[in-house]
């Protein structure tokens, strides 16, 4: 078969007049730092979700820091996590001066595993889990809740990927499913909606709420972005030794638009997320992904698992044989206890979490948004197929 000529990018955002036209309107109106639209965006995004409070930050990974800020993790408390997971989920922990625990991951959805939790957990009194939601596919919240009931702990979901997921037909975010203390989503360029940077923390508590968005704005008593507006006063307070992680009105204005499109853009990932595993599921060497009966993946990610026991390459030669073929691929993720930092500052070894390190040394994740076209997608199963018997054992 035939390499295409042009490149297909890993990702591309989707953007059209809707967003542009936003956008303008909001640079022709004079205010473009946090304002009307941020708190549009917000009650849109509660509407959205099922949950009745939101905060818009500048991204994910303050989100992660002021939920786990706001809520009193302090010096010498025990956070856990998976090892699965992009370095902010971990530096977060470390940026409140709370002691990082890791537990392994399941080798059937790439998600924290509830039984390694336990087991990380023992002898140890624990402040908050993070459990993230791989690729947009739901951890399984009944068990981590359970768990974090017993240890008084609290629940912050990084849903980095998980927007419009659903679990047991709630969504990621619904208080009225199994929802954490607080839901953290990302808009980066990349995600399943986007506000080029960007950020939102869901809760069922106003109180948290309240103080992550003072904490987002420098420390400034409530509503601070109002004091340059005809109802605003000079007047302000620091109540808090704050930092910078306000959204600005720009990107509140991209994102209204891009959630009026969200379940557009889930139903497009799913069909492309389909015609994959249709393609490839019955080629020796790959595994696609598993499906759950009460999970439904937001499909941020589609990862293939590269078998070099049945072929003669593996995965970092799989994933340059498709950029041979003008096809974009990734790796997520690098475990925590493969980075250089990470091990020397906690003395971890690969063999400490044998299932991260094996899912890691056999994934790539493929194009998968919605700009694509069939032809594209019919391209890269096409290609992996080609690559798939040409090494063939």
């Amino acid at each position: 078969m035939k390499s295409r000529s042009t490149f297909l990018p890993f990702a591309l955002p989707y953007i059209t007049k809707d967003e542009i036209d936003s956008v303008v309107e909001t640079l022709k109106s004079g205010w473009l730092t946090t304002g009307p639209k941020t708190r549009l965006f917000e009650q849109k995004f509660c509407e959205y979700t099922g949950s009745p409070y939101a905060a818009a930050l500048n991204s994910a990974t303050a989100g992660l820091f002021l939920s786990l800020a706001a809520s009193g993790v302090k010096k010498g408390d025990n956070v856990i996590t998976t090892p699965y997971t992009f370095c902010a989920t971990y530096n977060v922990v470390l940026e409140n001066n709370a002691n990082l625990i890791l537990a392994d991951v399941k080798e059937d959805d790439y998600n924290i595993d509830p039984a390694e939790i336990e087991k990380s957990s023992k002898n140890k009194k624990i402040k908050a889990v993070i459990p993230v939601h791989f690729g947009g596919l739901p951890c399984d919240m009944e068990e981590i809740l359970a768990f974090a009931k017993r240890k008084k702990a609290l629940v912050i979901e990084d849903a980095a990927h998980a927007l419009s997921a659903r679990y047991k037909g709630k969504q990621i975010g619904d208080v009225s499913g199994a929802a954490g203390d607080a839901t953290v989503f990302s808009f980066y360029a990349t995600k399943n909606i986007t506000t080029g940077e960007g950020g939102m923390v869901t809760t069922r508590s106003k109180k948290l709420r309240e103080l992550i968005t003072v904490l987002s704005l420098h420390g400034i008593s409530k509503d601070a972005w109002k004091r340059y507006t005809a109802e605003g006063s000079w007047h302000y307070k620091v109540t808090h030794a704050g930092y910078k992680y306000n959204m600005m009105d720009l990107q509140a204005a991209l994102g209204l638009e891009q959630l009026k499109k969200a379940e557009k853009f889930l139903k497009m990932r799913e069909a492309i997320a389909a015609a994959y595993s249709k393609e490839l599921k019955y080629v020796d060497g790959i595994t696609v992904p598993f499906t759950f009966k009460d999970k439904q993946s937001a499909w941020h990610l589609y990862v293939l698992r590269i078998d070099d026991r049945i072929l003669k390459i593996n995965r970092n030669v799989f994933i340059e044989k498709l950029k041979e073929a003008n096809i974009g691929a990734s790796v997520h993720f690098i475990p925590a206890h493969l980075h250089p930092y990470y091990r020397k500052k906690f003395g971890f070894k690969p063999s400490d979490f044998p299932v991260a390190t094996k899912l890691y040394n056999q994934s790539l994740s493929l194009p998968i948004y919605p700009k694509m076209q069939s032809a594209d997608v019919r391209y890269v199963a096409d290609k992996i197929k080609e690559i798939a018997r040409k090494y063939k054992r």
